[in-house]
C-alpha cells in the first residue's frame, strides 16, 4: 500500500495541477486499486479493460472522480468480486460515460489505476 500511495502522490505531484491541499480523497480511501490492461477514453466516454471470470459487468464497479485544475483525476474500484468459474482467464471492456463521471469532453483526464500487461491465452 505504501508504494501505492506513493505512486498516487507522484502523479498529483507531477501533474503540476494540484497541490496536496487540493487532494480530498485520500490513497487509502480508495483500497488497493484494480490492475487495468487497458485504457482508452473515446468520444463516449472512458473505457478501461479488466480481469473477469466471465461475470463481471459495469456495475460491479465504482469510479472516484477528483477534479485537478482544468483536469480531473479518476480511480476505478471494483465494488463486487466476480465469483463465476471460467475456463481460462478473460477480460471485459467495461464503458463509464463522460456524463456517468461527471466529466466534461475534452477535459483532461488522468488516471490513478496501474496498468498491467494483458497475458493470458
Amino acid at each position: 500500500m505504501q508504494r501505492r500511495a506513493l505512486l498516487t502522490a507522484g502523479l498529483f505531484l507531477i501533474s503540476g495541477c494540484a497541490t496536496p491541499s487540493a487532494i480530498s480523497f485520500a490513497p487509502e480511501a480508495l483500497g488497493e486499486l484494480e490492475a487495468l490492461y487497458a485504457v482508452r477514453a473515446g468520444r463516449g466516454g472512458v473505457v478501461i479493460e479488466v480481469a473477469s471470470n466471465g461475470c463481471t459487468r459495469r456495475d460491479d464497479f465504482t469510479a472516484f472522480v477528483q477534479t485537478m485544475g482544468a483536469g480531473v483525476a479518476l480511480a476505478f474500484a471494483r465494488k463486487r468480486l466476480d465469483s463465476c468459474k471460467a475456463f481460462a482467464r478473460g477480460r471485459t471492456a467495461l464503458t463509464f460515460t463522460y456524463v456517468d463521471l461527471g466529466v466534461r469532453r475534452g477535459q483532461a483526464i488522468s488516471v490513478l489505476n496501474p496498468v498491467a500487461a494483458w497475458v493470458g491465452p
